[in-house]
């Protein structure tokens, strides 16, 4: 049995290893066509990724790509594509922006009231979605996508009617929230100026409620059954619109905690230059991670090290496009790498069941 659960590890491991090596390899194809030395390069991503500055950066990018990774797995899980997970957070954090820079509230009160609103914003704007496709058949991935493009011109439109000037620049956002709205930041290592995101914690209670909500519960087993099978779980009694619902409205809430980590423990207020398409990159680090909350973790670990070691290499004269490259390579060859695991896995499931079959009437005469 032990032996059995280390070769699912590994097998469960081989596809995203695949899946970085291919990414590796078009990337270095790229840089040998370019005339850019390929060993340097990676040589050069590697050593500026392990400064403690850039440590930083990472845990704090990693942070908002879990999160919106997360969101987009919920849907996964259930065979539902919520491509809107970018619209979602970012009306979401508009909003609890507003709400967080007009009201003054004790800490603590004052940052739950704005994640709350930010939660209820993203749930609502998903849960349009999931309505359309429950009542009327509409697919999510068209629902979610043009209410992507009505989130964009509703940011904007609300943003000039509340924004005010932002000092020093031509740039425009909301009322700052006050200090008893803010997260503060964790220091990297003890005694240490450098300060990750405040909101870290909390990404990592999301992973483990969504681990135990999907994976530990009726209602987890529900949705995912429904992922599998609609007319099993019909047959089983689950309310297939019901769920289709619910889970829209629970990956719209975990998208509004995107732009959290951001707002609270950076910029205090939301304006043109927040940051935009988290959502997609929450889809390709939900696809290298399978939806698992440790693989994900792994992934948005990968994607936040490969754009913060990016920087080095504009410093060095090397096209920094080379990171998007091999990142979109990831993309690309991680499906088909698990295909690939899939289908050896099924061979070896059925090799072993063969081969007990045949040795079956064996034991029978022995007997």
């Amino acid at each position: 049995m032990r032996r059995w659960d280390v070769r699912d590890v590994a097998l469960g491991l081989a596809a995203p290893l695949l899946a970085v090596a291919f990414s590796l390899v078009i990337a270095s194809l790229v840089l040998i066509g370019a005339g850019d030395p390929v060993l340097s390069t990676y040589s050069l991503l590697l050593d500026y990724g392990q400064r403690p500055r850039s440590l930083a950066l990472v845990l704090n990018a990693a942070t908002t790509y879990y999160l919106s990774a997360l969101a987009v797995a919920i849907g996964f899980r259930m065979n539902l594509f919520n491509i809107g997970v970018d619209g979602q957070y970012r009306l979401a954090a508009m909003t609890a922006a507003w709400v967080g820079g007009a009201v003054t509230l004790p800490t603590g009160l004052h940052q739950l009231v704005i994640v709350l609103v930010a939660v209820l914003v993203g749930g609502m704007w998903a849960g349009i979605a999931g309505l359309l496709k429950a009542t009327r058949g509409v697919s999510e991935v068209i629902s979610t996508i043009m209410l992507n493009a009505i989130a964009t011109g509703l940011v904007a439109f609300f943003l000039r009617k509340v924004a005010v000037p932002v000092a020093g620049s031509n740039n425009i956002g909301t009322a700052p929230i006050a200090e008893s709205g803010r997260v503060g930041g964790l220091p990297l290592v003890p005694d240490s100026a450098l300060e990750v995101f405040g909101f870290l914690p909390v990404a990592v209670l999301a992973g483990i409620a969504y681990w135990l909500v999907l994976g530990r519960t009726r209602f987890g087993f529900e949705l995912r059954a429904t992922g599998r099978s609609e007319s099993a779980a019909v047959a089983s009694g689950v309310d297939v619109r019901r769920m289709v619902v619910t889970t829209m409205l629970l990956s719209g809430a975990v998208a509004g905690l995107v732009g959290m980590p951001q707002l609270l423990g950076a910029s205090y207020s939301y304006s043109l230059d927040f940051p935009a398409g988290l959502g997609f990159t929450g889809i390709a680090i939900a696809l290298l991670g399978r939806n698992s909350p440790i693989g994900i973790a792994f992934g948005a670990l990968l994607w936040a090290y490969l754009d913060v070691s990016s920087v080095i290499l504009d410093i060095e004269g090397i096209s920094r496009e080379i990171v998007t490259i091999m990142q979109g390579s990831i993309v690309l060859s991680v499906v088909i790498a698990y295909e690939l695991v899939r289908r050896y896995r099924l061979r070896a499931e059925q090799s072993r069941v063969g081969r007990e079959l045949a040795q079956a009437p064996r034991a029978e005469v022995a007997a």
